[in-house]
């Protein structure tokens, strides 16, 4: 369990923190009493008083200047928080090779970038800590999720690699895998579907606790593995879902 002031004195950054799981991350970090800098392309909300730092994480020259200036700022790296991510829907046939290279480059690459920069200022931290943000769909086979499931496969992949990879270093890499979170993301591929109401319903009845998971719930999740007490857990994908990876439920009566 994470509690008040647990982070005090830890310096964190978060890849996509100005919206959504990341800024829910950035900000739980923020309240524990981290020093937390966000990356995105644009500002997370001023009244949460993060640091930012634009960046682009298929870019390694802009991922680059990004941990000079947070480091700059910081003085150092505790925690990396690799969240920066995004969608696609379809099946094989239906996203073209263009697609298959940008989302690729953005979730698994773009967290190759962004370790490798700063991976030299975790080997100076006490707790060094990384957490990648995995999915599910690395885990099911989800319909419509070809490209998107492949990329979260190479996520927890790369995940494990990176764990024993520094293990001897000290440096624990874990990765947490939402179901489907309710989020601005999640929101933007509802408004693309030929019915988003439907399709809410449909995403909200396949998880067996009956409801979408709150960014917040896998911020919790992400800041424990960040933590001190999980100071014993490395290479491990922490399952954030509702039982949708686990569960087989009876069908619930109407």
């Amino acid at each position: 369990m994470t509690g008040a002031g647990e982070f005090s004195g830890w310096r964190a950054i978060v890849t996509g923190g100005a919206s959504g799981i990341g800024l829910a991350t950035a900000r739980r970090l923020s309240q524990l009493g981290a020093q937390v800098v966000a990356f995105d392309l644009v500002a997370p909300p001023e009244a949460d008083g993060l640091g930012w730092q634009r960046c682009d994480v298929t870019d390694d020259a802009t991922v680059r200047a990004a941990a000079a200036g947070a480091l700059s700022t910081l003085g150092g790296l505790d925690v990396l928080v690799n969240n920066a991510g995004i969608g696609s829907r379809g099946t094989v046939e239906d996203n073209p090779d263009d697609e298959w290279h940008h989302v690729l480059d953005v979730n698994v690459v773009g967290m190759v970038r962004v370790s490798r920069a700063l991976l030299p200022a975790l080997r100076s931290s006490a707790h060094p800590a990384i957490v990648n943000t995995c999915s599910v769909a690395a885990d099911v086979g989800i319909p419509q999720r070809a490209l998107y499931g492949t990329s979260k496969g190479a996520v927890l992949a790369l995940t494990k690699s990176m764990a024993v990879d520094h293990l001897a270093e000290g440096i624990r890499v874990n990765c947490v895998s939402p179901g489907t979170a309710d989020t601005p993301w999640v929101g933007r591929l509802l408004d693309a579907a030929d019915d988003p109401v439907a399709e809410r319903a449909a995403l909200v009845a396949r998880q067996p606790h009956g409801r979408l998971v709150s960014a917040d719930e896998v911020a919790a999740a992400i800041c424990y593995l960040a933590g001190p007490g999980a100071g014993s857990t490395t290479g491990t994908e922490l399952v954030v879902d509702g039982g949708l990876v686990a569960l087989r439920p009876r069908p619930r009566s109407s």
